[in-house]
């Protein structure tokens, strides 16, 4: 059997008689992280538990997260195809996962009104424990940045934490969910605010209910 150090990045996790001669676009100029990843068997790739995604999260260090190599590989074959045929990944989003039309413009005040957030399943989580489910709240209002830092202001903290504290905590124990905004380098989606919620082991009913029953992308195609 062929050595994985032997094989371009391209051809790990794929099978002997799908591989391709030149590497596929999707997977052409990649980041040295994203190459490092899908370079990796999915037998090496460690499932983060619980504990390490809290500490993650507790830390800041968001670009710790990864997605199972063969997942990642997924995920940029996908994205690659919806900027093919949609434009764009936002514009997708928009019109297939939110049912929202540009401009997106919100009714009120952040968390005034309920049709100004949408709770949906992140499509291609990263590669976690899979008792843990992964949200997206997507928000039709924008989330106060720090100019400088890119980080959240101190009142849009504040009001996330309330919104995630009665939308999850009325649920969920404390120690059982946390959340988060990606830093602006590591979003895929730009132009529509949106932060994530990270929950070990709810009621798969409360999940529906909250969701309106979506489904991710990741068990669809």
């Amino acid at each position: 059997m062929e050595s994985v150090d032997s094989l371009p990045y391209w051809h790990v996790n794929i099978p002997e008689d799908e591989r391709s001669e030149e590497c596929p676009e999707f997977l052409a100029s990649l980041s040295a992280k994203d190459i490092g990843q899908i370079s990796t068997p999915d037998a090496a790739y460690r499932i983060a538990t619980w504990p390490e995604v809290q500490a993650v999260v507790a830390q800041n260090r968001l670009g710790d997260f990864r997605r199972v190599p063969s997942q990642l590989r997924r995920y940029l074959e996908y994205n690659w195809k919806l900027r093919r045929d949609h434009g764009s990944v936002m514009n997708f989003v928009l019109s297939r996962r939110l049912g929202w039309e540009e401009p997106v413009t919100p009714r009120g005040k952040p968390f005034e009104f309920e049709d100004d957030v949408k709770i949906l399943w992140n499509d291609w989580p990263y590669g976690i424990d899979e008792r843990i489910v992964h949200l997206v709240v997507w928000t039709k209002f924008d989330l106060a940045e720090d100019p400088v830092t890119t980080d959240l202001t101190d009142e849009a903290r504040a009001e996330i934490d309330e919104y995630v504290r009665k939308t999850f905590g009325s649920r969920i124990p404390k120690d059982r969910y946390v959340w988060f905004k990606n830093w602006r380098s590591l979003k895929s989606v730009h132009a529509v605010e949106h932060f994530h919620v990270m929950l070990f082991d709810p009621d798969p009913k409360f999940i529906d209910e909250i969701t309106n029953g979506d489904v991710p992308l990741c068990r669809k195609v």
